[in-house]
């Protein structure tokens, strides 16, 4: 590969973690590159709801987000009906990844960010004096790299990263589903209604609509005869909560945007020199409502061991060193708490039986909220 353009930083994927990190490095006077492979504005699966914790440095990137449905109460159903509900101490707000991922791309690109969107990297290579990237047709040269491609990737393939070599796959191979609807809901709700093997999330974003965004196992899909609305309507609308839904309210979509072979399994947070953040790091539970706060905050970790080793303070041995330290020290325990979340629900019996012993104990709910949860930053 040729050099064509010297970059400091490279981030392989314009999502929330890419786009936040790159607007923070350019305002501080670096020069980056952000490579995606869409273009915006688009929607993704994601449950769209943001918590609180990240609010502060959203306005900090210039977002403004009073005019965002604000969440504080949390509602979750067991396959059969049966309801708990509890107060969000933290609370979060609605914001659709079509607006957040433009409005992030707006900014990066003011800060002074080359963004090429429409653009799939299909190498990374890397020598002693950093990155070289072929993208479009051109190779890119940068002194460090961020991996922040999201759940999936072909590039998680070509790295050949463990996860995705994984022969037990309980983790793994589950597909996310996700509409806009308009519906009358109890303002400030999410709403966490579980199904056989799945659990769907609906809450409010912008323009009077609610995102419905739903996580099942390949196997559900299978069951339903390889039809989105099959599987529907024999499993998920077995919840009254969700057939009442799937009944009363307007679907804005013709069809659902999707994402197949999701993993919940361990990722390393440095793979190939590589700083992963975003979901490309580790993905929690989508029931833990935190994906989009971590996603952030994962890029303030990394800017904070990228911006030392810019400046020639540190070597690329210690900041892996230290961004994998810290990265582990946020996130590991959240992301394990997650996983044992997400394995008591999803099934009739035990989501049930969970939900009664929690009901009559509000501090352990609240407890268990705050396992998944970090402090606003």
């Amino acid at each position: 590969m040729s050099a064509v353009l010297p970059y400091q930083v490279a981030l392989i994927g314009g999502g929330l973690a890419g786009l936040s990190l790159s607007i923070t490095l350019a305002q501080k006077g670096y020069r980056v590159i952000v490579f995606e492979k869409e273009t915006y504005p688009l929607h993704r699966v994601c449950g769209e709801y943001v918590s609180m914790e990240s609010h502060p440095f959203l306005e900090r990137l210039g977002l403004s987000l009073d005019a965002f449905p604000r969440i504080h109460t949390l509602t979750v159903t067991a396959p059969d009906g049966y309801t708990l509900t509890h107060p969000l101490d933290m609370g979060g707000f609605g914001i659709s990844r079509y607006t957040l991922d433009a409005l992030l791309a707006g900014r990066a690109v003011a800060a002074g960010v080359t963004l090429r969107t429409g653009c799939t990297v299909t190498a990374v290579a890397f020598d002693d004096s950093g990155f070289m990237i072929e993208a479009g047709g051109e190779t890119t040269r940068a002194l460090a790299a961020v991996g922040s491609f999201g759940k999936r990737s072909n590039l998680d393939v070509r790295m050949q990263r463990p996860f995705v070599q994984r022969k037990d796959r309980r983790l793994d191979n589950f597909i996310g589903v996700k509409y806009h609807i308009r519906v009358d809901l109890p303002p400030g709700q999410i709403a966490l209604h579980n199904f056989r093997d799945g659990y769907c999330g609906v809450s409010a974003v912008e323009n009077g609509l609610h995102c419905l965004c739903y996580l099942t196992t390949a196997a559900n899909l299978k069951r339903g005869g390889g039809s989105i609305r099959q599987m529907e309507e024999n499993i998920l609308c077995a919840n009254p909560h969700l057939r009442a839904l799937f009944t009363k309210a307007h679907f804005e979509w013709d069809k659902p945007v999707t994402i197949a072979q999701i993993s919940f399994a361990p990722k390393d947070p440095v793979e190939g020199h590589l700083l992963m953040v975003g979901d490309a790091a580790g993905l929690i539970s989508p029931l833990c409502g935190n994906g989009m706060s971590m996603a952030f905050r994962a890029g303030q970790l990394a800017e904070a061991v990228l911006i030392p080793f810019l400046r020639g303070d540190i070597t690329r041995a210690e900041m892996e060193k230290q961004y994998r330290l810290a990265w582990n020290m946020h996130f590991s325990n959240r992301l394990k708490a997650g996983r044992l979340i997400q394995s008591l629900f999803g099934k009739p019996w035990t989501t049930k039986l969970f939900l009664k012993v929690l009901k009559p104990f509000p501090i352990l709910t609240r407890g268990i909220i705050r396992k998944t949860h970090g402090n606003a930053f």
